[in-house]
């Protein structure tokens, strides 16, 4: 969401920004059009709203002085102006409501380090802020050398009787699974190994937040308005919910129209729930597995950070992300995600995307996005610096998932698994699955 008096004030810097992203036709000249209309439209009304004041006090002094006719003439005046009040003040919200729709649908302005391109074959891969590929290498895991032809994960999984997709098809339809036995533990190891990690060695407090979220919530993390179509709303009232498309929409949301203390910030929240996606525009994609899901769950990480301290930050939860990785030896990479990628909140993107065997290629596994102040104004999140008659700033927000579990146990199911049909169980696992170091084939 974007101040009109700063794009009134930077409207070539805008322009040049706002081309950068991929699709958007809307300049600067578009809004501040719609801007002069609604500085015009309350001149007129404030000059209404004065004149009646200054009649009405003439009227008093008329009528004081017993000039019945003045105070006649001056009263038909007003009556005039009560008329065209109301309907001023109408035009007055129409156009405020049409400025804002507009700014609502404008995505974020990306840093100048952010690739140019396209599409995903514009993500440039990433090695650290002063890393190099060699360095990167170390810090990861090879991938994997099997001796076998790897199996997908939904081969593995049917193969072991624990993941059934046919029966959640009768449930609920496509793109939905029932997990068993050892592979559903698996998958709730998966989670809480993250959600501990999160927690004990990198400081996230863990929230378990409302699965069910208001349109305002939506709006302030620009899920609203568009992204409506990729939701699943239910009625509420007179009103409605929607269930929540990521952990960052509640979380985010914890600082909404707050006030903060310089002194409460770096704020970080991290939270593992189910997450309800409609995947519109996906159709024919990943149709096979459980890798694009309509319900699936996720660690997520949120960051409420200052202006000066975001950037590092968006390197630290970076780091938080991959440490998961590093930890289950699973092999990645780092992109940093072009104009043509990146996400309609996010200034910058960071995509981990982790190595499947049984695909023979890269997939997601976590996106980590600086947003600056982009979110905290639909938000109305501020925060009081430190010092006297510091004027209150808005905070800055950053998202992460650290990670998608639903991906991360295909990771595992694949990189680990045996020619037999088994899956070894990563070593950081094993204590979540009470000692066992691999679970076998039926």
């Amino acid at each position: 969401m974007f101040d009109i008096k700063w794009i009134r004030a930077n409207a070539e810097a805008f322009d040049a920004a706002v081309s950068r992203r991929k699709g958007i036709s809307l300049r600067s000249s578009d809004l501040l059009a719609i801007d002069d209309r609604r500085r015009e439209i309350i001149a007129k009304l404030n000059d209404a709203q004065e004149k009646r004041n200054a009649l009405s006090k003439q009227i008093g002094q008329a009528k004081a002085q017993k000039d019945e006719a003045k105070a006649a003439e001056l009263m038909a005046e007003v009556a005039s102006l009560k008329e065209f009040i109301p309907q001023g003040e109408a035009d007055e919200r129409a156009i405020e409501l049409e400025l804002r729709s507009a700014l609502s649908v404008i995505p974020n302005l990306v840093f100048e380090d952010v690739p140019d391109g396209s599409d995903e074959s514009g993500n440039v891969e990433y090695f650290g802020r002063n890393g190099t590929a060699e360095t990167a290498a170390q810090a990861r895991a090879p991938k994997p050398s099997l001796s076998f032809a790897p199996k997908e994960h939904y081969e593995i999984g049917e193969s072991m009787g624990q993941m059934d997709f046919e029966t959640a098809a009768k449930l609920s339809g496509s793109r939905f699974v029932v997990l068993k036995g050892q592979v559903a533990r698996l998958e709730r190891a998966l989670g809480q190994f993250m959600l501990d990690v999160h927690t004990a060695e990198h400081g996230y407090l863990e929230v378990q937040p409302p699965l069910l979220v208001r349109d305002e919530a939506l709006f302030g993390t620009n899920q609203l308005p568009k992204f409506e179509d990729d939701l699943f709303f239910t009625p509420h009232g007179d009103s409605r919910l929607a269930l929540i498309p990521t952990a960052e929409v509640p979380l985010t949301n914890m600082v909404r129209e707050s006030l903060l203390s310089e002194e409460e910030l770096p704020l970080r929240l991290t939270a593992l729930t189910p997450c309800f996606r409609s995947e519109a525009g996906s159709a024919g994609r990943d149709t096979r597995g459980m890798l694009r899901q309509h319900q699936f769950n996720k660690v997520e990480m949120v960051s409420i950070t200052t202006p000066e301290t975001s950037v590092d930050e968006h390197e630290r939860m970076l780091a938080c992300a991959e440490a998961v990785l590093q930890k289950l030896d699973l092999h990645y990479r780092v992109m940093n995600l072009c104009t043509g990628d990146i996400g309609f909140g996010a200034k910058k993107t960071y995509d981990l995307e982790v190595w499947l065997p049984g695909q023979d290629t890269y997939r997601e596994i976590s996106s980590v996005s600086v947003c600056g102040d982009f979110q905290a104004r639909r938000m109305d999140a501020r925060y009081r610096p430190a010092g006297e008659k510091q004027a209150p700033r808005f905070v800055h927000t950053l998202n992460g998932s650290g990670t998608a579990v639903g991906r991360c146990l295909i990771a595992v199911m694949e990189n680990y698994q045996q020619e037999d049909g088994s899956i070894a169980i990563p070593t950081v696992l094993q204590p979540y699955m009470g000692g066992l170091t691999s679970i076998g084939a039926r």
